[in-house]
């Protein structure tokens, strides 16, 4: 049974990797496109089914569990493409233009409105969620606490790669 997590979590593991970690990004920005955030979401809902090896009378509560993913994961990519795109018009206006023109109180109403969006979209998947975890046997549930302690780690991972190359890029700038 841990081969088959093992195995799902490897699978993701290699499926996420040219997305996170890629050389030459889909394009010159180094943002994800369309095709590639569907493709990490098709991945990661295969994943986490092929893990939990659902029996067919969990399969009914399923559909619902992969909307509430696939939806989350629009979300994070709208927020992701607002970002992008207030970041590139920032280094448009020049630091000090942007800078003289800030306002903390859009950021702020801008924060709260993403933050709240991710509140629901988590509430979302929490209430997806309840039906079919509560038939889940004691071995599928701890298959799915493992791949979520591995995938946990593997996003913690990633993040601090992310974090220790933007400084060596803004080290290598400074020089």
């Amino acid at each position: 049974m841990w081969k088959v997590v093992v195995a799902g979590a490897t699978g993701l593991f290699v499926a996420v990797a040219p997305l996170a970690h890629a050389q030459a990004p889909s394009n010159e920005q180094g943002q994800l496109n369309a095709t590639d955030w569907a493709t990490l979401t098709d991945a990661r809902i295969h994943i986490v089914k092929a893990a939990l090896q659902l029996r067919p009378d969990q399969e009914t509560y399923w559909p619902a569990v992969e909307h509430a993913i696939r939806s989350r994961a629009e979300h994070r990519q709208a927020r992701v493409a607002s970002a992008e795109k207030r970041i590139d018009e920032m280094r448009n206006r020049g630091l000090i233009e942007t800078f003289r023109n800030r306002d903390p109180v859009d950021f702020l109403n801008r924060r709260a409105d993403a933050l709240a969006q991710r509140a629901a979209d988590l509430k979302k998947l929490a209430d997806a969620w309840q039906p079919l975890y509560q038939t889940l046997s004691p071995d599928q549930k701890r298959r799915m606490a493992l791949l979520t302690v591995l995938v946990l780690r593997e996003a913690s991972n990633a993040m601090q790669q992310r974090s220790q190359s933007e400084d060596q890029d803004e080290g290598d700038a400074a020089e």
